[in-house]
């Protein structure tokens, strides 16, 4: 039975599961969230497809994205993984992760990270109608979380990136109402 995706999918299975089965699922466990806003942010300058062929090298890298152990990270973790060929080397990336795990344990601590994020939309995902070539690239509500996550000291978190996490994370539902996981997606909100 063929179906009608969001034409970004393209036909390559990995990114067609994703698509199917992950983008825009709401998400609401804080680990899993920050691991998604972390690949996000490794994503600048890149494809999505790049991060997702190689999200277990980076699970495997960064200790199954533990934040509680990525924390105590320094040099020697930074150079580890600057030489580690199966994920992105860039050090101000590598060096963000630490900084960012970091602000995720303040947050998480002061009054959940989960909730903190959600609390941008509400608690509840945002349920859009777009057609193709209405979807935007950011929102003042991704502006306004890229500076709230800035302030608590992350990087590698523009409105752009952070706006492509609450897609993903399914903050806001963007599958085109042509797209067969439109509806679905909007159920799982509801449900939620």
């Amino acid at each position: 039975m063929s179906h009608q995706r969001c034409p970004w999918c393209g036909t390559d299975p990995l990114y067609v599961a994703y698509h199917d089965h992950e983008w825009g699922v709401p998400e609401w466990d804080p680990r899993a969230l920050w691991e998604k806003l972390i690949l996000d942010g490794f994503q600048a300058g890149l494809s999505w497809i790049t991060i997702l062929r190689k999200r277990d090298n980076f699970r495997t890298a960064f200790a199954g994205f533990s934040p509680k152990t990525i924390a105590n990270w320094g040099e020697p973790e930074v150079s580890r993984l600057l030489a580690d060929p199966g994920i992105i080397r860039h050090r101000g990336k590598i060096e963000g992760t630490i900084h960012s795990a970091r602000a995720y344990l303040s947050i998480q601590e002061s009054q959940g990270f989960s909730e903190f994020l959600w609390n941008f939309v509400d608690g509840a995902p945002l349920q859009n109608r777009f057609q193709p070539g209405q979807i935007p690239t950011d929102t003042s509500i991704s502006q306004a979380m890229s500076k709230a996550l800035k302030r608590a000291g992350f990087t590698f978190c523009g409105p752009t990136i952070t706006y492509a996490f609450m897609q993903a994370t399914g903050m806001v539902n963007d599958h085109l109402v042509t797209c067969h996981r439109h509806d679905a997606v909007a159920a799982l909100a509801k449900r939620a």
